[in-house]
Formats: structure tokens, C-alpha cells, sequence
């Protein structure tokens, strides 16, 4: 018999360890989970404006801990933080995923205008700069639009929920219009899709989450 797999989750908010946790219960049934919680480093980044070596190496540390820890495969939830995700991949001795390369390829594979929302700059970049990569990667010309829904992150932070909600919505209606496909760049976008209505779904909106829990069933 082959021994019980164990897959380990970073994460740079608390709100996530149950939305995986539901998710890896769906489709990774007999696989062991744990978890590694740190939003200090979000926080850090959106203070200093950027991914910062330092911060790059905190991101380092917590995937050899994950190691360490007996993980298998290490997924990291976090957009914002993708490429010290990569270079923390490098160096490791199991595979490390970044939550949203498994969305970006789907897209690349979807539609050629890719819309990339977002309620922070600093998670926009990111995305579309990977969406950008495995696009060329895969040999795809696409053309790449980017939105950011200003005072939907603060609205989040401040414990307005709703007026999240409402502005993501908002900026996700105006962006189908102009788009084959939508990524959400921030798994905390995902819950305002569900809110949506048949109408409003014009195109098809990947959020990273389930996408990316569904390709490491089909590897693990």
C-alpha cells in the first residue's frame, strides 16, 4: 500500500484555511492537510509597496518549514506573493505550486482577451504577469485586460462586506463586456461570483481556488 500523501497549505490570511479545507474534503479525500498561517506578509507588501527580498525569503522559510513538516506537495494561496513562490520552488525538494498558475493556464487555453480583476495592485501584477508567461509558454497570443476595483479591499478590511461585494460586481459586469474569460486575481473574489446572477455571467469567471485544488487531484 502507498503511504497517505500530505499536501501543505501557506496562506497569508485566515479567511482561507476553511475555504481549502472544504475544497481538498471534495476532491482530495484521503490526502492530509495542514496548514501555515502568516498575514503579516500581505500586510507587509501593501506597506512597502512591493515584494521585497526580505519578504521573498519569509515565503522562502515557510515552504522548507512545509517541507519539513512531511508535505509532499506544497500549494501556496496567496497571489500576491507568486514570485517568491517560484523561486521558493526552485529550491525545494517537493512540488510547490503557485494558487493561481493552474486559473492562468485554463484561461490561456479559454479565450485570446483575458480580463484580470483584482482589489489590489499589488495582486494584479502578479496574476497578469503569470497569465502573460504560460500564455507565451503555450505558444497563445492573447491580449490582456486589467481592472482594479479601488475601495473594494479597504471596504473588506474595514469589515463592509457588502460594499465588496458590491464593487467587484460591479467591475466584474463591466468587464464582460470587453472579454473572452475573467480571472479573479484574489480567492477572496470567488464568494461574489456565487452571488451573481445567470445573466451577469456572460463569460466564464475562473476563480484560483477551486482550479487549483482540482489539478492537484489529477497529480496526487
Amino acid at each position: 500500500m502507498s503511504k497517505q500523501k500530505t499536501l501543505g497549505l501557506i496562506h497569508t490570511s485566515a479567511t482561507l484555511v476553511p475555504v481549502f479545507q472544504q475544497l481538498c474534503n471534495q476532491y482530495l479525500p484521503g490526502v492530509n492537510v495542514f496548514n501555515i498561517v502568516d498575514d503579516s506578509l500581505v500586510k507587509n507588501i501593501i506597506a512597502r509597496g512591493s515584494l521585497t527580498p526580505a519578504i521573498a525569503k519569509r515565503v522562502a522559510d515557510y515552504v522548507a518549514s512545509a517541507e519539513d513538516s512531511g508535505a509532499d506537495h506544497i500549494l501556496v494561496t496567496c497571489s500576491s506573493i507568486g514570485a517568491a513562490v517560484e523561486a521558493a520552488a526552485e529550491t525545494a525538494h517537493v512540488p510547490v505550486l503557485r494558487v493561481d498558475q493552474p486559473m492562468a493556464d485554463l484561461a490561456v487555453r479559454t479565450g485570446k482577451r483575458i480580463g484580470v480583476i483584482a482589489t489590489l495592485k499589488t495582486t494584479l501584477e502578479p496574476t497578469s504577469d503569470l497569465v502573460i508567461r504560460r500564455a507565451a509558454l503555450a505558444g497563445k497570443q492573447i491580449e490582456l485586460v486589467s481592472k482594479v476595483c479601488e475601495g473594494a479591499f479597504d471596504a473588506l478590511m474595514s469589515g463592509n462586506a457588502a460594499l465588496h461585494d458590491e464593487l467587484v460586481t460591479k467591475a466584474l459586469k463591466e468587464l464582460s463586456s470587453q472579454v473572452d474569460v475573467i480571472l479573479l486575481a484574489q480567492a477572496s473574489m470567488a464568494r461574489v461570483v456565487d452571488g451573481l446572477s445567470e445573466e451577469d455571467k456572460t463569460v466564464p469567471i475562473i476563480a484560483s481556488p477551486p482550479n487549483a485544488i482540482k489539478y492537484l487531484a489529477t497529480i496526487m
